[in-house]
């Protein structure tokens, strides 16, 4: 395929505006434009060049698209936008609701799979980075235990989930690990950890007007998927405060494989991540993997995928043998 991938970026928050800067690095892509729900004149790109469109205009730009990277939330965007848009276009989405995973990969195959297209789904860093960080541990160290650990940092996801609770004018949502649980499993002791005993959750909400914080709090931590498995803290603030104390989107984490290659030899993995923009960097992976959605697709390999179906050379811009010649 020619080396110019073209990208449309449908939505424009935060992930779509890393989306945009993370195009700006690449060497082999190009911008064809974003495309929203909001009057496209209301939008204003990081880029002056950049063009903006309206959602509805999408399919007019189908032949000069190689993918679409949908920058949604997984509440309820990504759901029906994915299947949607794959049924006519390669599409990458950061699908990030894990206990739904299964059953949004299989709606978005069976759309890829009759539209021709192929579709990666749940990019970013996790699910993405993390998930096959998880699996090589458990591959190379098969006794053992595989601990994930998020945090400090802004959940993207779980503040959309916020936001969209009635009641709720603005917010944002932090992920905190527990310390004690992380040195007792780099200590090696595979302790056996509840979902409670790993993280818990800070939210920091602006009401909207005559709404009952009572009843928003209840609403926020007893969210299936989202905040019922943790202990949850609701703050309820001003928007100036919000602005002026949450405007940051840091993140990062921990993924640690421990255990033992033969009685007594312990072996432990870690991969971490430490992100002043969490938007920013789960955009750099949502654009690697249109780059590999591409080159799929090129190959006539339809249907849904997910990170553990691509192989690492596809994310890169340079050549496989480039790739054995520099990095192997």
């Amino acid at each position: 395929m020619a080396a110019n991938i073209r990208i449309a970026i449908v939505g424009y928050g935060n992930l779509g505006r890393g989306v945009e800067r993370a195009i700006d690095s690449t060497s082999d892509m190009s911008l064809v434009g974003v495309f929203t729900r909001r009057e496209p004149a209301q939008v204003t790109p990081i880029n002056d060049e950049t063009k903006v469109y309206s959602l509805a205009q999408l399919h007019d730009f189908h032949d000069e698209i190689d993918v679409v990277v949908i920058c949604g939330g997984s509440k309820s965007d990504l759901p029906v936008q994915s299947p949607q848009l794959a049924s006519t276009f390669t599409i990458v989405d950061s699908f990030d609701t894990h206990a739904k995973i299964p059953e949004h990969f299989g709606a978005v195959d069976e759309a890829a799979r009759a539209g021709k297209t192929t579709a990666v789904i749940s990019t970013g860093w996790d699910p993405g980075l993390f998930s096959v960080l998880r699996l090589l541990g458990e591959s190379v160290v098969p006794q053992g235990e595989t601990y994930t650990f998020w945090g400090r940092g802004l959940s993207q996801g779980h503040s959309d989930a916020v936001r969209r609770v009635p009641g709720v004018a603005a917010g944002v949502q932090y992920t905190l690990p527990s310390e004690s649980a992380i040195e007792q499993v780099r200590a090696g002791e595979q302790p056996t950890l509840s979902t409670r005993d790993k993280h818990t959750r800070e939210c920091f909400v602006v009401l909207a007007e005559g709404a009952n914080a009572d009843e928003v709090r209840e609403a926020i931590v007893t969210m299936p998927d989202y905040f019922e498995p943790y202990d949850t803290t609701v703050h309820f603030i001003s928007a100036e405060e919000l602005a002026r104390d949450h405007a940051g989107v840091p993140h990062g984490g921990f993924v640690i494989r421990s255990g033992e290659s033969s009685p007594g030899t312990q072996q432990t993995v870690e991969f971490r991540l430490a992100l002043e923009s969490n938007p920013e960097f789960t955009a750099s992976v949502l654009v690697a993997y249109a780059r590999a959605a591409a080159r799929l697709a090129a190959a006539g390999d339809y249907g849904a995928k997910t990170p553990f179906d691509i192989a690492p050379g596809l994310l890169s811009p340079e050549s496989a043998e480039q790739l054995r010649a520099r990095l192997l």
